[in-house]
């Protein structure tokens, strides 16, 4: 995470490219945007503030743009996502005990990263998987029928270094 953030501030200069490949008008907002996060893995805040300016786009309107579409992250990412299905099935077998446990092994809360860059947890309303419930997935990597025991196996893995 803060690998990416640096890289960020280290390119500013660099931005200039990804703001002339737009038109410097309101509809180049999202494009750029979507530039943005495609470089670095999130928005920076500093990249909102060029691209309103590049646009010639108030400020406030960049940012509701950038916060309202769930696709744009205004935070770096960590290098794997957790994303905890709160689907009815996981729910009623037990999502909330594993989201409690994520969040207390994880030492984050839902949409936070962990210090170390490593996870982001995210709570998602369903990943079609209802059959494994409850089920997370670990960037593409589905896992189901899950226990405590069993989150602290596959988190465990991911820190050894598992890809």
């Amino acid at each position: 995470m803060a690998k990416r953030a640096l890289k960020a501030k280290k390119e500013k200069p660099q931005w200039k490219q990804i703001l002339q490949k737009h038109p410097p008008v309101p509809e180049s907002v999202i494009p750029l945007l979507q530039a943005f996060q495609e470089r670095y893995g999130y928005i920076p805040p500093e990249a909102v503030r060029a691209v309103a300016r590049y646009t010639r786009t108030p400020l406030s309107q960049v940012y509701g743009v950038a916060t309202f579409y769930a696709q744009f992250r205004l935070r770096p990412r960590g290098k794997h996502l957790i994303r905890l299905c709160q689907g009815t099935a996981c729910h009623v077998l037990g999502a909330d005990a594993i989201l409690n446990h994520l969040k207390e092994r994880l030492g984050v809360e839902e949409g936070e990263t962990t210090p170390d860059g490593l996870f982001t947890l995210e709570v998602v309303r369903c990943l079609g998987c209802c059959s494994l419930a409850p089920v997370m997935m670990v960037d593409e990597e589905t896992y189901g029928r899950l226990t405590p025991r069993a989150v602290d196996k596959v988190l465990a893995e991911y820190r050894k270094g598992k890809t």
